[in-house]
């Protein structure tokens, strides 16, 4: 059993703890406009939830706005990300590139600084690519903060422009030309949830095709070797264009090697009854600055939700083959089974369930309730699938853990 999302590591802990300050330190701000602070964190709330249709291209050039987003919202992206990159498949070495689309301030950067102190000593060139120019520089004055006090390799080179969405410029996919040689490591972190949105929810052969030509942009930016990894919040809407990025970038030779145990069909590909991977990771282990910050903004974090999906070249993963045992990666919170359902039956009537994601496609994983919450969500197990049952109500496949 190996964990998706372990724990951070003191070092990374005490690093994040000091994110809060040392945006105030690169962006101090005037002691009566802070009393505004609380209510300008509300307002970009409505416009990142329910008035996305309201907020404009641009709306973090406004100053306000911009503010509120590097003392809320960036330290629980920076969180979120370090928790993930700490353990993600992503080799790098002297001199390889990394394109950061849509790369706000410069979050990525950031969070690999903090969650991979194994690369701090190798030179690396960061492409960040962002239609903001005020996020961009923001994001350059937070990571030189942050690096002050080492002799830090990396080169970050910050480029006006933006990703077109299908119907947008035909053909051209970026307003600019990055240029450079092809990244080691292609990444798109809360990006493609700002355009995705323009796709009316049953235009599934729309948001096909945008989902296709994003994953052409991001293959054609990355060396045949290298890594292309995508990044969004764990809502349905990015579940599915994840699940259908997937494909399209196994169609392009870049085989999943991250979350997803497999390199067959999807068993997650969103509609209805709505079913999508993400994860949902607890924030207990999060810095207290965090969680005080949260409070004081009335927007307390128990849970930070993603969907993800690394991918590399087609020579880095085979497909699994078809074995008793199958490896699972456990998608889903714990909840108990109905009692009439067969597989609850089967177990005596006590038994809960986890969803889960294999090469055999979806898999309710049953057990007690302890011994499922021993298993928390991104958790790697290996299993052998009961002969001949199946879920009734998903029709999963079943495994059971004792």
């Amino acid at each position: 059993m190996s964990s998706l999302f372990p724990p951070l590591s003191e070092e990374a802990r005490k690093t994040l703890a000091s994110i809060p300050a040392l945006v105030e330190k690169a962006f101090p701000i005037p002691a009566r406009f802070r009393a505004a602070l609380p209510s300008d964190v509300a307002e970009l709330f409505r416009f990142l939830t329910y008035e996305r249709t309201e907020r404009g291209a641009s709306y973090l050039g406004r100053p306000a706005l911009l503010s509120a987003y590097l003392r809320y919202y960036l330290p629980w992206n920076i969180y979120r990300l370090c928790r993930l990159l700490a353990v993600l498949p992503v080799e790098l070495k002297s001199n390889d590139a990394i394109n950061d689309l849509g790369a706000g301030p410069l979050t990525l950067a950031v969070s690999l600084w903090i969650s991979r102190p194994d690369l701090r000593d190798i030179p690396l060139e960061f492409r960040c690519l962002d239609k903001t120019a005020a996020v961009l520089e923001a994001g350059k004055k937070l990571f030189a903060v942050l690096t002050a006090n080492a002799a830090c390799p990396w080169t970050v080179r910050t480029i006006r422009g933006e990703i077109h969405g299908f119907g947008r410029q035909r053909g051209k996919a970026l307003s600019v030309e990055i240029r450079g040689k092809p990244a080691a490591l292609s990444t798109a972190v809360n990006v493609y949830n700002e355009l995705f949105w323009d796709f009316s929810p049953v235009d599934k052969e729309g948001l096909g095709r945008f989902a296709s030509g994003q994953a052409r942009l991001l293959s054609s930016l990355t060396e045949s070797s290298g890594s292309v990894l995508v990044v969004e919040p764990g809502i349905p809407r990015s579940g599915e264009f994840i699940s259908l990025l997937r494909s399209s970038l196994i169609k392009e030779k870049r085989l999943p090697l991250s979350p997803c145990p497999h390199s067959g069909p999807c068993p997650f590909p969103g509609g209805r009854p709505a079913k999508w991977c993400h994860f949902a990771l607890s924030t207990e282990d999060a810095p207290e600055e965090l969680h005080r910050l949260s409070a004081a903004m009335k927007l307390p974090k128990e849970r930070a939700a993603l969907s993800f999906v690394l991918a590399g070249a087609a020579t880095a993963q085979n497909p699994a083959k078809r074995a008793e045992r199958v490896k699972i990666r456990i998608i889903s919170d714990c909840f108990p089974l109905s009692a009439d359902s067969p597989v609850a039956k089967s177990r005596e009537g006590n038994a809960w369930g986890r969803y889960g994601c294999s090469e055999r496609g979806l898999v309710l994983v049953t057990g007690s309730r302890r011994t499922l919450e021993a298993s928390p969500a991104g958790t790697l197990e290996e299993l052998a699938l009961e002969s001949g049952m199946v879920d009734a109500r998903s029709g999963a496949c079943v495994a059971v853990k004792s």
